[in-house]
């Protein structure tokens, strides 16, 4: 029988939380057990296992392998009861046959016989009232610390007599067989609600743990009335709260980062009829050429104790980051507690929001950088959810930038069709009579490649005066592709960049692209047309 070991004294048996509770869940003859394990003690255990190396400043660096990104095309959801006539059935949530999965499981069993694995017990949800017990068994150490530092950590006393919600095993260095177990490749992410099991195996990226827990969520809480979101959330000292919406790149998690707001959390929210809550703990930031002057707290965190900075280019003599090294991959991140930033929201709760911003980061130069939505208008951005992704994010993605279209600004972890969560959206805009802003923080004056990045002073500043009501006193004008309303100035920033057609040295080769991504636009809404009004559908730009 597996020995469960004590957080303190890894030698002894845990009295109160005996091995045999892997072993109702068929993990059987493991080796060591060690559970629930602090900071410092896992650090021991990743630097032992010789699994990552200490850093400057304090920070653990860990590589990822093969894997530097999310494996999209490797996530199913078990197709049964439970399941079938609720999720979205597609492209992004495709079906597992839950025979298949467990047999598989059974060979992740036997995988792990005689192997030591490390057991986190944990929380999801700020709010006690949605409150979901998540269990994380893996074979390694440093994802034990990951999880451990994004989801929420139980007090001593909630320790006792634990009993999970949800149970999530992970095994990065087992590798399914396609031919075998079903899969779409040796890599798997599965999610078995009937069994309340999530199973990974043969990838490293700490990203599939935290966002397995999200796609839970998402299933769940709408059935509960709650929005589930993927967005940052923050709070301005009158109390006023802000959502930031936005795919990996966009800057969700820089801008909401904001040293004159207290930071709720900088990715997955809920928004119930009490207000929004966070569901983590931590924060799991991009940080490739991330910036000591235009951000900071996130800069200040790479240099802390507690950090995991994944797949970071580090000198192996004297153990300092290259921030700006990107030869493993542009998605480099660092993992940490939002308690390593200043102004946080201790207990992760704020009120209702009185704005909301969809961030896009368009690599075609054309979004506007701010603009005003109508409710409808914001019904149609919720549901395209666009930005233009670069290489890194996701396996497979080049270094041309490429139009994404991911409903909800989190197509890949929504397992509920897409109007359960516009309507949850939509009613909560109505009846708390919120402003919604597009925010382009992509390319201004040309393409990627031709114009330049929109500086982040400039977003910024932009934002602040959407949040303080300045932007709602500014006239506006239509674009003439996009129909949402561009202030004619803002404080703090230039005129001119706000047009983004006057930024362009070849005003006809704008028209031609702005065309073309609303064409892009207009093609992608198709699949949602009969699912909203007709007010919804034509609020989107004229191709």
């Amino acid at each position: 029988m597996a020995t469960r070991t004590h957080p303190q004294t890894p030698e002894t048996i845990h009295p109160s939380r005996p091995s045999a509770a892997l072993e109702e869940i068929g993990l059987h003859n493991l080796g060591r057990v060690y559970a629930d394990l602090v900071t410092p003690a896992l650090y021991e255990q990743v630097i032992r296992r010789r699994e990552g190396i200490l850093s400057h400043m304090g920070p653990l660096v860990v590589r990822t392998g093969h894997h530097t990104g999310r494996s999209a095309n490797d996530k199913f959801i078990v197709d049964d009861e439970v399941t079938h006539d609720k999720v979205w059935w597609g492209k992004v949530n495709r079906p597992f046959d839950a025979q298949r999965f467990d047999a598989l499981y059974r060979r992740i069993g036997a995988y792990l016989q005689g192997q030591d694995v490390y057991v986190q017990d944990l929380f999801a949800c700020a709010d006690p009232a949605y409150r979901l017990r998540v269990r994380v068994i893996t074979e390694t150490a440093w994802h034990s610390l990951f999880a451990r530092t994004l989801f929420l950590g139980p007090e001593s006393a909630d320790l006792a007599g634990f009993r999970p919600d949800y149970t999530l095993v992970h095994a990065p260095h087992f590798h399914a067989l396609p031919e075998i177990d079903a899969t779409n490749s040796e890599t798997f992410i599965i999610l078995n609600f009937a069994r309340r099991l999530v199973i990974i195996g043969g990838t490293s990226y700490a990203g599939e743990i935290k966002k397995s827990v999200f796609t839970t969520l998402n299933f769940l809480l709408p059935q509960r009335g709650v929005l589930s979101m993927h967005c940052s959330a923050n709070v301005g000292s009158g109390g006023d709260v802000a959502l930031f919406f936005g795919l990996s790149g966009t800057g969700k998690t820089t801008l909401s980062a904001d040293p004159e707001r207290a930071l709720v959390g900088d990715d997955e929210h809920g928004w119930s009829d009490d207000g929004v809550f966070n569901f983590e703990g931590g924060c799991y930031a991009k940080v490739i050429r991330l910036s000591a002057s235009a951000e900071p707290d996130i800069f200040a965190c790479t240099r802390r104790f507690g950090t995991i900075l994944e797949n970071v280019a580090t000198d192996a003599i004297n153990r300092q980051l290259d921030l700006d090294d990107d030869s493993l991959t542009e998605n480099t991140r660092a993992a940490y507690p939002i308690s390593h930033l200043a102004n946080v929201v201790p207990n992760g709760c704020a009120g209702h929001p009185l704005h909301i911003v969809f961030l896009s980061a368009d690599a075609f130069g054309v979004l506007p950088p701010i603009s005003r939505l109508t409710p409808a208008q914001a019904m149609y951005y919720f549901i395209s959810g666009y930005t233009a992704k670069l290489g890194g994010t996701e396996k497979g993605l080049g270094k041309e930038p490429q139009a994404t279209f991911s409903t909800c600004f989190g197509a890949p972890f929504m397992a509920l069709h897409p109007t359960v969560y516009a309507n949850l959206l939509a009613e909560r805009i109505r009846r708390h009579q919120v402003e919604v802003w597009l925010v382009n923080t992509g390319w201004g004056g040309g393409a990627y490649g031709v114009g330049r990045r929109i500086a982040i002073a400039h977003t910024r500043a932009m934002i602040k005066a959407a949040l303080s009501g300045q932007l709602a006193k500014v006239p506006t004008g239509p674009h003439p592709v996009f129909q949402v309303a561009v202030p004619r100035s803002c404080p703090g920033v230039p005129t001119e960049i706000l047009n983004p057609r006057a930024t362009w040295t070849d005003p006809a080769g704008y028209d031609e692209s702005a065309r073309a991504l609303a064409g892009r636009f207009r093609d992608n809404f198709v699949q949602f047309a009969d699912s909203v009004s007709k007010e919804v559908a034509k609020a989107g730009p004229i191709a």
